[in-house]
């Protein structure tokens, strides 16, 4: 019995995974790839070279290092938070597996259909039937809110949205176990979410995971349960946490210590100095109230993103409401509106209730600063401040409805329905819902003038890409038709409700018309947002003569080879400098919505008149020809041209310090501002003298010439240098400061000290040393064990449940 069981759940599973497959078939099946700057700029590099690798390689995890990456951002690293990404398996296999670059695409498809089948098992654990859970496993993985994102290339945001519905299907089931095995692994989900990158998403999740514990723990109260088993079930819930906090250790505690230094962090000054992003920036992307309409409506305020460009067909309006801008639509389908009210009536219990606190929860958290309640968390609660996107918060309200609509749909199935005095209210909802949405459009088409009169101001808003009062009418034009559709399609939905209801459609015929109807509803809004595009080609990019020109100049110029390149280059303009970057050739700047504080600051200051380019070890600056020719002055004899190609114009700063260099002179500067001010002044010199936040262990004495260094290995985690030193002499390195960094003089710990702001540097006495710096930051190597020694308790722990289950119910189970 149980395996036919078993087997009735995986036949609905392998469903729902065609299903999804047929729906995302445009974007899974041909050589384009999604058009998505996120997409096309970033992440498509970062696995391009995955595909075909032996499998060996693909589970192999190696944490002897913390990561620190040479090539972006003058040297990047989350302090060996990203080593994590080890443990992520389905990244490496899917795109070990399937070739770039339909493997993005699979990628975010399976980690959707995942969510769905996270879904669908609660449905099944609180009591849904498995065709009610289906329904609800569909609308979490193809409801418009989640699927757009692929539409923004958020590649990881799903993969990290794909793990809540599990972590509250272990929760409940640890509920209703009352078992430490189940709580682990509600804990172990929240570490594999929180090691898939998007940390925002992990954090709305653990404020779920909280918000569901605090519910189900008081309803045991109300309930009259025994304190002892409520004692019991809290004390599982705290060992969770700390099993989370301890599993995820490896990731968490490095981040933890990296965020500090952050432009969001507690030291940046911001949010009246207790860190974070300021109120405005933290609340940027809220949604307005009026936005709520389109979760019925869906093209209210456009149907297309923002950033691609030209309009992929055109009957689409880009987004024109009140966000900054936006490259998702909060699209949930028309039917679980429908159905709502009648779990609320009929079966309004703890489930029912705990997912009407995830619907609207979900909604006034997303509404960010149109609420006081986001203003208030935003004040109290620790961590808010540090994101941005509260409409992000929307993923729990997808699972809510998802829940709420998979017990309507059971309640239509009920024989007894019919019968049940309260069913008339929520007939009166289903004639109700499309006479509003008849009404709406009356109005528009009876009344459009003096209501774009009204709007004119939002609907003549220009985006990035259009202007011009052409706007008015084809926005105006766009809510008619998607209000016209939004009647057409509630009008259809509520019928065939209502026949199942009066018993004039049999209820199993009614419920598969209603699943073409939702499955439809939603993919033609979703097909607005899966836009595809020719893959960049990466023998053009590595052919590019600019890229091949620099690469050739290094080696040549300095007569050795290193395994990083000496030099950096500085791309303007449209230039990809990750295209350069995952070529081998180090740049100065990739963009980064989070930057260490010294780095954001420096980047603030950067001026090419200034020596700032030049003890960041930047040689060439590449520009088009076009912004070369408009700015051909600002750039004067110090950056002459010594490479024309492609379209491509290669400049060399001919005062770039080398990677490392000897100063005697220093200056005590312990503001960071005056320190900047000076830095930027013309008449700074930094190969001769160099700014310090404290006072040198010993005395420098002004010299000539304090010696000589030369660079004997640049690798990524490792430098050595060796210098001939003629006097006390402060080594100045052309790397950036961190503290994960650990310096050794001639084989002893040397202190590593702040110069120019955003350099390191060491003291050396006269004679002959051999310096090495190492990457190795403390709370990496702390976090490692941790997590670790976590996996091992759990494996415990999982062999012990085996056993318990075997004793328990024989060798059947």
């Amino acid at each position: 019995m149980l395996i036919k069981r078993r087997g009735s759940d995986l036949l609905m599973l392998l469903l729902l995974l065609v299903g999804l497959i047929a729906l995302f078939s445009p974007i899974l099946f041909t050589t384009k790839i999604v058009r998505a700057p996120d997409i096309l700029n970033e992440f498509y590099w970062g696995v391009y070279n995955a595909y075909g690798k032996p499998l060996w390689s693909m589970l192999r995890v190696d944490l002897a290092t913390a990561d620190w990456n040479p090539y972006i951002n003058s040297g990047h690293s989350n302090d060996g938070g990203m080593a994590s990404m080890q443990f992520v398996y389905p990244y490496r296999l899917i795109f070990g597996l399937i070739p770039a670059p339909a493997s993005v695409a699979w990628f975010m498809v399976l980690h959707l259909f995942a969510g769905g089948v996270g879904t669908y098992l609660y449905c099944r654990l609180v009591g849904c039937s498995r065709i009610a859970a289906l329904f609800g496993g569909l609308l979490f993985a193809f409801c418009t809110e989640n699927a757009s994102l692929i539409n923004a290339g958020h590649v990881m945001k799903i993969a990290t949205i794909a793990h809540a519905p599990w972590v509250f299907y272990f929760i409940e089931k640890g509920f209703r176990t009352d078992r430490l095995f189940a709580f682990l692994c509600a804990g172990l989900v929240l570490t594999l979410q929180f090691f898939n990158t998007h940390w925002q998403i992990a954090f709305y999740t653990c404020l779920g995971v909280a918000v569901y514990g605090a519910l189900r723990l008081g309803e045991q109260v109300m309930d009259g349960e025994p304190a002892i088993k409520t004692g019991h079930t809290l004390l599982l819930g705290l060992v969770m946490v700390l099993f989370f906090l301890s599993a995820s250790a490896i990731s968490l505690a490095p981040l933890a210590n990296w965020s500090k230094d952050t432009n969001r962090g507690v030291h940046s000054g911001a949010n009246q100095g207790k860190g974070g992003l300021q109120r405005d920036e933290a609340m940027m992307w809220s949604l307005p109230p009026e936005e709520t309409l389109a979760l019925v409506v869906p093209g209210l305020f456009g149907l297309s993103r923002q950033e691609g460009g030209d309009l992929p067909r055109p009957d689409q309006t880009y987004y024109w409401g009140r966000m900054f801008f936006t490259q998702t639509a909060s699209y949930f389908g028309l039917l679980p509106w429908l159905l709502l009210p009648l779990p609320l009536m009929l079966r309004n219990d703890r489930v029912t209730k705990a997912a009407l606190v995830a619907v609207v929860g979900g909604i006034l958290f997303s509404m960010g600063k149109y609420t006081p309640f986001y203003q208030f968390l935003y004040d109290f609660l620790p961590g808010i401040s540090r994101f941005r996107v509260p409409k992000m918060m929307l993923f729990i309200t997808a699972f809510g409805l998802a829940v709420l609509t998979a017990r309507g749909i059971d309640l239509l199935k009920d024989p007894e329905l019919p019968g049940v005095d309260r069913i008339q209210r929520w007939v009166w909802w289903l004639l109700a819902f499309p006479l509003v949405l008849a009404i709406m459009l009356g109005a528009e088409k009876l009344f459009g003038v003096a209501l774009r009169d009204w709007m004119m101001e939002l609907l003549v808003r220009p985006t990035r890409y259009q202007s011009g009062v052409g706007l008015v009418s084809q926005r105006w034009f766009t809510i008619e038709r998607e209000t016209g559709i939004a009647l057409a399609l509630a009008s259809l939905s509520s019928l065939v409700l209502l026949g199942i209801v009066r018993r004039k459609l049999a209820a199993g015929v009614g419920i598969a018309i209603l699943l073409v109807l939702l499955a439809g509803d939603l993919w033609r809004v979703n097909s607005h947002f899966l836009v595809l595009t020719n893959p960049p080609n990466r023998a053009e990019t590595a052919a590019s003569p600019s890229l091949v020109w620099i690469k050739t100049q290094e080696p040549v110029a300095r007569g050795k080879k290193h395994e990083v390149p000496e030099y950096r280059a500085l791309l303007m303009g449209n230039t990809d400098p990750m295209s350069y970057a995952s070529a081998g050739v180090p740049v100065l700047f990739t963009a980064n919505a989070v930057q260490k504080r010294r780095w954001q600051e420096y980047l603030d200051a950067l001026s090419l008149q200034s020596r700032l380019p030049d003890i960041m070890n930047v040689r060439w600056l590449v520009a088009d020809e076009k912004l070369y020719e408009e700015n051909q002055g600002h750039f004067g004899d110090r950056y002459p041209v010594v490479f024309r190609g492609g379209n491509e114009v290669v400049l060399e700063n001919r005062q770039v310090l080398p990677k490392a260099w000897l100063v005697s002179q220093i200056k005590v500067e312990t503001d960071p501002l005056q320190r900047l001010k000076q830095m930027q002044d013309l008449s700074f010199d930094p190969s001769r003298t160099a700014l310090v936040e404290s006072v040198p262990p010993f005395t420098l004495s002004p010299a000539p010439k304090p010696g000589e260094v030369l660079l004997q290995q640049y690798a990524n985690e490792r430098l050595r240098l060796s210098a001939s030193v003629n006097s006390n002499s402060l080594l100045v390195l052309g790397e950036k400061y961190h503290k994960g960094w650990k310096a050794q003089i001639d084989g002893k710990p040397a202190e590593i000290v702040p110069v120019n702001h955003i350099l390191r540097g060491v003291y050396l006495t006269p004679g002959k040393h051999t310096v090495e710096f190492r990457f190795d930051p403390l709370p990496f190597k702390i976090g490692k064990w941790l997590t670790l020694g976590s996996f091992a308790l759990f494996g415990v722990v999982a062999v012990r449940e085996w056993w318990l289950r075997r004793r328990e119910h024989g060798s059947t189970v």
